[in-house]
């Protein structure tokens, strides 16, 4: 009985499925799901990247993942997103806003462009180290909107010694504890449990590890992290700024996603914003 109410009740799906393979090419197929109408997933498009500044990692190095990604700001003045896409983007970090004052310029433009190319996307904050961890929540999830099917929302923390107004190095537990306010107050508005992203120095000198079990997007860009962070688990790695891929003017950073295909799809269907 139960297998059979299984079927009845995946009909409707499967002959929507039909009826669009018979129609031929026209819009992506959904599934529908009571009110919710959610797109099936884009299929993983492979690297065809260059890098100004090429490193060798070996074995295990970016060639051997299978989800590469780019982060983005108001640096790459032109993206052709569906190019970059076709070219092996298949998720983008965009900067959102930095401190509690500054929402980066090309931010809804890249919003819109990634989303409309299929590009898996998610807003970071650029962590400002001279305001309160509260008001740069705020600043960010009055800038960024909920958008279904987005990635998790991304801290940014890392020093600023070029920084022209705020150069100031905060004891390790005083960063750690501004950046659980940060987490918690955007965790709890989106319903996601935010990423947070570090370079080495950084993530070292305050212990970074200790804020808690979050997603961690690290740097490296002369190893593999695996050597770089001690074997401290990470979900996405940063590894060129030089990056040089069809559809984006200038370098550009890139990143993969660790784990296969498969991976990703499951890592998309528990993490996305629902």
């Amino acid at each position: 009985m139960t297998h059979r109410l299984a079927i009845r009740s995946l009909a409707p799906a499967l002959m929507t499925l039909f009826l669009a393979a018979c129609m031929g090419p026209g819009p992506a197929p959904t599934l529908s799901t009571g009110a919710l109408t959610t797109p099936l997933e884009p299929a993983i498009t492979r690297r065809n990247f260059a890098d100004a500044k090429p490193v060798s990692f070996g074995r295990g190095g970016p060639q051997d993942y299978a989800v590469h990604g780019i982060d983005v700001a108001r640096f790459q003045t032109s993206i052709d997103w569906r190019e970059a896409r076709a070219n092996g983007v298949n998720f983008a970090f965009i900067k959102a806003t930095e401190g509690g004052d500054l929402v980066d310029p090309a931010f809804r433009d890249n919003w819109r462009g990634a989303a409309r190319a299929g590009v898996a996307r998610g807003a970071y904050h650029f962590f400002y180290h001279c305001r309160p961890a509260a008001e740069q929540a705020a600043f960010f999830i009055r800038n960024v909107p909920r958008a279904p099917g987005a990635l998790q929302p991304v801290l940014d923390m890392e020093w600023t010694p070029f920084s022209p107004t705020c150069t100031i190095r905060r004891a390790p537990e005083v960063i750690r504890s501004e950046a659980r306010i940060f987490l918690d107050i955007v965790e709890a508005h989106y319903g996601q449990r935010p990423i947070i992203y570090s370079t080495v120095d950084f993530y070292r000198e305050n212990e970074m590890w200790r804020v808690g079990p979050y997603p961690f997007w690290l740097r490296s860009v002369a190893a593999h992290p695996d050597d770089i962070y001690g074997g401290r688990h990470w979900t996405f790695w940063q590894y060129t700024s030089t990056g040089l891929i069809p559809g984006i003017a200038g370098e550009v950073d890139i990143n993969v996603f660790d784990g296969s295909a498969a991976d990703w799809a499951a890592w998309l269907a528990a993490n996305r914003q629902p």
